[in-house]
């Protein structure tokens, strides 16, 4: 069987974990990798082709966006009219329904399969709330994330005027409210103070509680763990009390990085449009036959 050929665009933290996690998946093979500058000498890394243009990768299926949430439609703009399919774990929920609304055209226009918020939360967290959903209708769904590092909310940090370096944690203070602490090695002669102020004025942190702090070395406190714990306490038919939980502990990129490879394979199976992840049938993320994953998961 012809293997699904995936480009991984963009080479930080989730785009490592992604190149691994494509590398032991039998069913597909890495393309390339796409960066915007790429380094004299760096023409490969693991033996994978190093280029700043997917036009010069040959066949690929699947674009695989490992790159920020705020350039993620300027990365699809430019690779669907290749006929290239994208996914990405765009990750602002106030945004999600107008970037799909925007990817929707384009994907109908130019044939391709766009799946969009395909990490954990959006995304494979999103799943188990939908099924809570359906087992218990009426009810009340909390999620509780952490205590780790969110990666969206880093990267948000990362991007602020007189940051060199950060680290935002996530601190779970249950039925579904957080705090946000926020670690920050600064530039020589930056404001905490103003610094501070664009973070907290930032969406990623605006309805948080939030908290910066100033620190000598973000390597010396980086971890890269997370964890989600979700509660529905509903009613299925007409009786109540129905309590369910689901609780994760996890690596953040690896766990990422898992979701956006199964959510390539997925795209090849679905008719041109955009789609989040609870639109996509579980069972297109399995690697496989399909009457065999039947026969082995009912």
């Amino acid at each position: 069987m012809k293997k699904i050929r995936v480009a991984v665009v963009g080479y930080g933290n989730i785009g490592h974990y992604t190149l691994d996690t494509l590398q032991v998946t039998p069913d597909m093979e890495v393309a390339g990798i796409v960066r915007r500058h790429v380094a004299e000498g760096e023409d490969t890394v693991k033996g994978c082709p190093v280029v700043s243009d997917i036009r010069r990768l040959k066949d690929v299926d699947v674009a695989i966006l490992a790159t920020p949430t705020r350039s993620c439609l300027e990365y699809a703009k430019q690779i669907l009219p290749l006929g290239i399919n994208t996914v990405d774990s765009f990750d602002i929920h106030t945004s999600i329904l107008d970037y799909r609304r925007r990817l929707m055209a384009l994907n109908k226009k130019t044939n391709t399969v766009s799946v969009i918020s395909a990490g954990w939360d959006p995304g494979s967290d999103s799943v188990v709330r939908t099924l809570f959903q359906a087992l218990a209708p009426k009810g009340l769904t909390y999620t509780n994330f952490g205590p780790g590092m969110s990666m969206g909310h880093t990267v948000c940090v990362k991007s602020k005027k007189g940051v060199r370096d950060a680290l935002s944690l996530t601190i779970p203070k249950g039925e579904s409210l957080h705090r946000r602490m926020v670690y920050v090695e600064l530039e020589e002669g930056a404001d905490l103070a103003e610094v501070t102020r664009l973070i907290k004025e930032d969406p990623y942190f605006a309805s948080d509680e939030t908290y910066v702090n100033a620190v000598k070395s973000i390597d010396e406190i980086k971890d890269m763990g997370h964890g989600v714990n979700l509660v529905r306490k509903g009613v299925s038919g007409v009786t109540q009390n129905q309590l369910l939980e689901f609780n994760m502990r996890i690596n953040n990129p690896a766990l990422t990085a898992q979701v956006l490879v199964n959510l390539a394979r997925a795209s090849m199976c679905q008719q041109p449009g955009c789609y989040t992840m609870i639109e996509i049938p579980v069972i297109d993320m399995l690697p496989g036959n399909r009457e065999d994953i039947i026969g082995a998961m009912v």
